[in-house]
C-alpha cells in the first residue's frame, strides 16, 4: 500500500485531482450529483468524509468505482487513528500462535 507523509483525505484528492483540473466548483459537482452543495464543499475542505451514498454518486459521475472512494476513506480513517493510537498500540503484545 502506498504510504504518504500524512494521511491523504479523500476530499483533498477530490479537490486536487478532479475539481481543480476540471475548473469545477464544489457547488457545480453537487448539482451534477444531486446533492446538497454543502456536502461536497465540506468533503473538499476535509471537514467530513465520504459516505457510501456519496461514493456511489462520485463513482458514477467520474467513471470510477464506489470501492475506490470507500477504500480511500477507510484508509484515511485507519491511518489517522493508527497515528493517534500508536503509543497505546505499542503497549499491546501480539498473541503468539501455539
Amino acid at each position: 500500500m502506498l504510504k504518504f507523509a500524512r494521511p491523504l483525505h479523500p476530499g483533498e484528492f477530490l479537490r486536487e485531482e478532479y475539481l481543480v483540473p476540471l475548473n469545477m466548483s464544489a457547488g457545480a459537482l453537487a448539482r451534477k450529483l444531486n446533492l446538497p452543495r454543502t456536502r461536497i464543499e465540506r468533503i473538499a475542505k476535509e471537514e467530513i468524509g465520504i459516505t457510501p451514498d456519496t461514493a456511489l454518486r462520485l463513482a458514477r459521475f467520474f467513471d470510477t468505482t464506489p470501492e475506490f472512494w470507500m477504500n480511500f476513506q477507510q484508509t484515511y480513517e485507519l491511518e489517522t487513528e493508527a497515528r493517534k493510537l500508536a503509543p497505546e498500540l505499542d503497549k499491546i503484545e501480539p498473541l503468539k500462535a501455539a
